[in-house]
């Protein structure tokens, strides 16, 4: 499945633990992450050498991202509070 277009939920929804460019600390679940274009919802390091290993581990698909944006930040932020 390819990423939906304006979502970003996976952007928002998780918490990051690790180190992400321009968050050290890492990120809370339901915060936006620092390098997501809130005009576009898309990765601004997408692709560069310095895009987190985690993310580059995530893969859009229909059990995680559901059928709308809407949905898939419902469906992460239930992952996210199951696995805390």
């Amino acid at each position: 499945m390819e990423c939906r277009k304006d979502c970003g939920a996976c952007c928002i929804a998780p918490s990051i633990t690790s180190a992400l460019p321009g968050m050290p600390l890492g990120k809370p679940a339901g915060l936006s992450c620092a390098n997501l274009d809130t005009d576009s919802m898309r990765c601004r390091i997408w692709g560069r050498a310095d895009y987190p290993e985690l993310c580059r581990s995530f893969a859009a698909c229909a059990t995680v991202c559901g059928e709308n944006r809407d949905e898939a930040l419902q469906l992460i932020t239930l992952m996210e509070r199951q696995t805390r």
